[in-house]
Protein backbone atom coordinates (compact mmCIF):
# COMPACT_ATOMS: atom_id res chain seq x y z
CA UNK A 1 0.00 0.00 0.00
CA UNK A 2 1.27 3.34 -1.43
CA UNK A 3 2.04 5.70 1.78
CA UNK A 4 3.22 9.52 1.73
CA UNK A 5 4.53 11.06 4.89
CA UNK A 6 4.61 14.97 4.61
CA UNK A 7 6.91 16.65 7.29
CA UNK A 8 8.80 20.06 7.89
CA UNK A 9 5.95 22.39 7.74
CA UNK A 10 5.87 25.59 10.30
CA UNK A 11 5.95 29.24 10.94
CA UNK A 12 8.09 31.60 9.33
CA UNK A 13 8.45 34.87 8.87
CA UNK A 14 8.39 36.26 5.14
CA UNK A 15 11.48 36.14 3.37
CA UNK A 16 12.58 33.05 4.93
CA UNK A 17 13.07 29.49 3.98
CA UNK A 18 11.67 26.41 4.51
CA UNK A 19 12.31 22.65 3.71
CA UNK A 20 9.13 20.13 3.31
CA UNK A 21 10.01 16.19 2.98
CA UNK A 22 7.83 13.68 1.97
CA UNK A 23 8.60 9.74 2.39
CA UNK A 24 6.86 7.79 0.26
CA UNK A 25 6.80 3.76 0.74
CA UNK A 26 4.81 1.20 -0.58
CA UNK A 27 5.27 1.35 -3.96
CA UNK A 28 7.92 1.89 -7.45
CA UNK A 29 8.28 5.32 -6.68
CA UNK A 30 10.90 5.39 -8.78
CA UNK A 31 8.39 4.97 -12.00
CA UNK A 32 6.48 7.34 -10.60
CA UNK A 33 5.95 11.31 -10.94
CA UNK A 34 5.79 13.31 -7.74
CA UNK A 35 4.05 16.33 -7.25
CA UNK A 36 3.26 19.11 -4.35
CA UNK A 37 0.26 20.71 -4.05
CA UNK A 38 -1.51 23.31 -2.02
CA UNK A 39 -5.03 24.85 -0.22
CA UNK A 40 -5.04 27.45 1.80
CA UNK A 41 -8.45 27.58 3.75
CA UNK A 42 -11.49 28.73 1.34
CA UNK A 43 -9.23 28.07 -1.83
CA UNK A 44 -8.85 24.86 -4.32
CA UNK A 45 -5.83 22.59 -3.96
CA UNK A 46 -3.56 24.51 -6.59
CA UNK A 47 -0.59 22.89 -7.92
CA UNK A 48 3.20 23.83 -6.60
CA UNK A 49 5.56 21.45 -8.69
CA UNK A 50 6.47 18.22 -9.81
CA UNK A 51 9.35 15.94 -10.53
CA UNK A 52 9.44 12.79 -12.84
CA UNK A 53 11.31 10.92 -10.49
CA UNK A 54 13.19 9.11 -13.25
CA UNK A 55 14.62 11.46 -15.39
CA UNK A 56 14.53 14.23 -12.59
CA UNK A 57 12.16 16.23 -15.46
CA UNK A 58 10.30 19.34 -13.25
CA UNK A 59 7.94 21.57 -13.72
CA UNK A 60 6.46 24.71 -11.60
CA UNK A 61 3.78 26.48 -11.31
CA UNK A 62 4.54 30.25 -12.59
CA UNK A 63 3.94 31.76 -8.70
CA UNK A 64 6.41 29.64 -6.72
CA UNK A 65 9.26 29.46 -10.25
CA UNK A 66 12.65 30.77 -9.33
CA UNK A 67 11.79 30.24 -5.14
CA UNK A 68 11.09 26.88 -4.73
CA UNK A 69 12.82 23.85 -5.85
CA UNK A 70 11.76 20.07 -6.01
CA UNK A 71 14.12 17.12 -5.83
CA UNK A 72 14.37 13.76 -4.74
CA UNK A 73 16.73 11.20 -3.01
CA UNK A 74 16.38 8.11 -4.47
CA UNK A 75 18.11 6.25 -1.28
CA UNK A 76 15.68 7.33 0.75
CA UNK A 77 12.39 7.55 -1.33
CA UNK A 78 11.94 10.68 -0.27
CA UNK A 79 10.77 14.10 -2.26
CA UNK A 80 11.95 17.50 -1.16
CA UNK A 81 10.54 20.76 -1.39
CA UNK A 82 13.10 23.45 -0.81
CA UNK A 83 10.82 27.03 -0.70
CA UNK A 84 13.00 30.08 -0.49
CA UNK A 85 11.63 34.04 -0.26
CA UNK A 86 8.46 32.54 1.52
CA UNK A 87 5.37 35.28 1.09
CA UNK A 88 2.54 35.45 2.98
CA UNK A 89 0.60 33.69 0.25
CA UNK A 90 2.56 30.83 0.46
CA UNK A 91 0.27 30.15 3.59
CA UNK A 92 -1.39 27.22 3.03
CA UNK A 93 -1.30 22.66 3.82
CA UNK A 94 1.04 21.44 1.24
CA UNK A 95 0.36 18.06 0.17
CA UNK A 96 2.22 15.60 -1.66
CA UNK A 97 0.81 13.16 -4.27
CA UNK A 98 2.01 10.49 -6.73
CA UNK A 99 1.22 10.19 -10.09
CA UNK A 100 1.31 6.61 -11.39
CA UNK A 101 0.83 6.85 -14.78
CA UNK A 102 3.16 10.63 -16.10
CA UNK A 103 -0.15 12.39 -16.66
CA UNK A 104 0.35 14.76 -18.87
CA UNK A 105 -2.06 17.10 -16.86
CA UNK A 106 0.60 17.30 -14.32
CA UNK A 107 -1.37 20.38 -12.49
CA UNK A 108 -4.61 18.67 -11.98
CA UNK A 109 -4.95 17.43 -8.65
CA UNK A 110 -6.98 14.70 -10.19
CA UNK A 111 -4.40 13.14 -12.05
CA UNK A 112 -2.68 11.88 -8.78
CA UNK A 113 -3.53 8.79 -7.04
CA UNK A 114 -2.30 8.99 -3.89
CA UNK A 115 -2.01 12.01 -1.36
CA UNK A 116 -0.22 12.80 1.84
CA UNK A 117 -2.05 13.82 5.00
CA UNK A 118 -0.66 17.61 4.31
CA UNK A 119 2.03 19.63 6.63
CA UNK A 120 0.68 23.35 7.76
CA UNK A 121 2.84 26.21 6.21
CA UNK A 122 2.03 29.52 7.61
CA UNK A 123 4.52 33.15 6.41
CA UNK A 124 4.10 35.62 8.58
CA UNK A 125 4.34 39.23 7.48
Amino acid sequence: QVQLVESGGGLVQAGGSLKLSCAASGGTFRSYAMGWFRQAPGKEREFVTRIVWSSGWTNYADSVKGRFTISRDNAKNTVYLQMNSLKPEDTAVYYCAADLYYSSNYAKADEYDYWGQGTQVTVSS
